[in-house]
């Protein structure tokens, strides 16, 4: 083998995945078609996963800055002041929903540490912090090349790229919704197809005083305007573009504010424009033989609830460990089984969501009717922290046998009785089993399959098992070792 993976794309995704299996010590390849990071406006923001996932690989000091500067930008769209309430804790179909009446006392907002106090990262931000990182560990990127084709067998994949050809273990398909490595690997796409046009943009424009700023609902679609200088967002429910590759002009940005906003503004300038729908489709499973996908590979959906950039991490963060463990002989059986299964939920979960968003965003009067009641849910005090809850991430879990409540769920950030915290000892990608209660037995049924921390805690807990992915498969508060034997089985071998 030249490669033990290539991987298609050198996104946030692929550099995610690409970071976490060079940490596992894997050889691997990364092939980009763009030779610098796309400046097209994206996604704003991450949640509490994402954020706790660079945060665990000792990330995050510099998204501190980079959050910081994007507060400066929101300043500078309100005229230099701060903000005038509570910030927002989201939006469901541009119901925007303040964050004054979230309970944040909800047991389900873990303590997730630093990483719960960032979040206003833009995917630039995100792909530049990870393309640091990956040339950090010695990934090698090779930028200005593509994936052509491919043979996959028994044995490897043949990978022609527009610059030759490379023999690899696996082939990841991070190539975005027009993934061709998933139209060339035979996976299902099924989903459903979209009745919007959304344009958003960064423009210089004229007559914005009067447009109103965040997300507004009107006869003819919905707008948004800021929170940055010059971002404006529409959509229209006439369909999707007959051009989706056609160059987006100030003309065209202009005529659908206009019939959007009912306001005569001008657009004199376009710094950045694209275009979008809500087309949404997952595939049915993320694994053919040797050929897996993750991102917008796997799923596609309309932007929404900002969970794109999330959901792709998520898959990279929960495959790469997996996909080390089968290249280097040491996996369970069925491990790499489970990157689908626990993937797959989540990712149709997301679908499902923006689907909702589109059916409320409607210009019909029972759509209209229906959004007054769902706003007025959602304005309350439960329907609030649902939302918040939701939208960060904080609710999602994966089906792991075991009987406690923490099982399956992403592990707070513990603080120990030396000072440290969990994400301060899990900078290396291995699993970590903590020993709270100096057992001996613990130390003896985990022998040298795994890395155990024996410390002290405040909690109940006296012992946790946790994946390389910061997901716990086991938890204990009885100072006995009941099922870890069979938890170290399923997951670390």
């Amino acid at each position: 083998m030249d490669k033990d993976v290539v991987i298609s794309g050198g996104g946030p995704v692929g550099l995610m995945l690409a970071c976490e299996l060079r940490l596992a010590g894997l050889d691997v390849l990364v092939v980009e078609r763009l030779t610098e990071i796309d400046p097209t406006i994206k996604a704003g923001s991450i949640n509490v996963p994402t954020a706790e996932a660079f945060y665990r690989r000792g990330m995050l000091p510099g998204l501190q800055e980079v959050q910081r500067q994007a507060f400066e930008q929101m300043k500078a769209f309100r005229g230099g002041k701060g903000p005038s309430g509570p910030p927002p804790a989201g939006h469901f179909a541009g119901i925007m929903v303040s964050s004054g009446e979230v309970d944040f006392e909800d047991p389900a907002f873990r303590d997730a540490g630093p990483a719960m106090s960032i979040f206003a990262v833009g995917q630039q931000a995100v792909e530049a912090a990870l393309g640091a990182r990956a040339a950090e560990l010695g990934v090698e990127i090779r930028r200005g090349a593509e994936v052509v084709g491919f043979e996959a067998d028994d044995d490897g994949v043949t990978v022609e790229l527009s610059d030759g050809t490379v023999r690899a273990g696996w082939l990841v398909g991070c190539d975005g919704g027009r993934s061709l490595v998933r139209k060339l690997g035979g996976f299902d796409f099924p989903g459903t197809d979209p009745e919007i046009t959304g344009r958003q943009a960064i423009v210089d424009l004229e007559g914005a005083q009067g447009l109103k700023s965040s997300w507004n609902h009107t006869p003819t679609g919905v707008y948004a305007h800021g929170p940055v200088p010059g971002r404006v967002l529409t959509v229209e429910f006439d369909g999707p573009p007959e051009d989706r590759d056609a160059p987006i002009t100030a003309e065209e940005i202009q005529g659908s504010l206009r019939r959007v906003t009912g306001v005569d503004v001008t657009v004199t300038a376009v710094h950045s424009a694209t275009r979008f729908t809500d087309n949404a489709r997952q595939v049915t499973s993320y694994r053919n033989g040797r050929v897996l996908l993750a991102g917008d590979a796997a799923h596609v959906h309309s932007p929404f609830g900002g969970q794109g950039l999330n959901l792709g991490i998520g898959d990279a963060v929960n495959l790469g460990w997996k996909l080390a463990a089968i290249v280097q002989g040491t996996a369970p059986e069925g491990l790499l089984d489970t990157y689908t299964t626990e993937r797959h939920p989540v990712g149709a979960w997301v679908l499902d969501w923006t689907r909702a968003q589109i059916a409320l965003m409607r210009t019909d009067f029972r759509s209209a009717a229906l959004r007054d009641v769902v706003t007025d849910l959602l304005r309350s005090a439960s329907g609030s922290t649902y939302l918040a809850k939701k939208l960060s991430g904080v609710l999602h879990r994966y089906t792991i046998e075991g009987d406690h409540e923490l099982v399956g769920s992403g592990a707070p950030d513990f603080e120990f009785a030396d000072g440290t915290r969990l994400g301060e000892h899990l900078l290396d990608g291995k699993a970590l089993l903590l020993d709270l209660a100096d057992s001996s037995a613990l130390r003896e049924i985990a022998g040298d399959r795994i890395r155990v921390l024996t410390t002290k805690y405040a909690g109940d807990l006296t012992g946790v098992l946790i994946r390389p992915d910061g997901y716990i498969a086991w938890a204990n508060a009885a100072n006995t070792t009941t099922g870890l034997d069979n938890s170290l089985k399923t997951w670390i071998g």
